[in-house]
């Protein structure tokens, strides 16, 4: 396993030279850099175990829609020893985050704009006395 020190400061998807980060001027890249390397590649600082934290990154990035950021926790966790289950789990649960924040965000419209099209009348019905 490489040293801490021989991580690239910027996290890429590949080893191909990149034009991501191109319009972040060097300060910023240079503290994104840091928080990344420190979030990823610092074992005695880290809580969560490697493989369910790239599990989590994938889910995260799935959510976000992140595609670089997809193609490089995906390699990282099969590289842990992620299993296609818990791969696939951890997209059912990215899924079901993202659909959750769907209902939520047209409950807020909902309640704002006063609509309720298709009341819950068994909630009603099964609360009365």
């Amino acid at each position: 396993m490489p040293d801490a020190t021989d991580e690239p400061l910027l996290p890429t998807a590949g080893n191909t030279p990149s034009r991501s980060y191109s319009m972040l001027e060097p300060r910023m890249k240079k503290v994104y850099g840091a928080y990344y390397k420190e979030l990823y590649y610092t074992p005695e600082r880290r809580v969560l175990d490697p493989k369910i934290q790239e599990l989590i990154s994938i889910a995260a990035a799935l959510v976000a829609k992140c595609e670089g950021c997809l193609d490089g926790h995906m390699k990282k966790a099969l590289e842990l020893g992620a299993t296609k289950e818990e791969i696939s789990e951890t997209i059912c649960i990215a899924a079901a985050i993202n659909a959750a924040a769907m209902i939520d965000l047209s409950d807020r419209c909902a309640e704002r704009l006063n609509l309720n099209h298709f009341p819950n009348t068994s909630t009603a019905a099964s609360s009365a006395p």
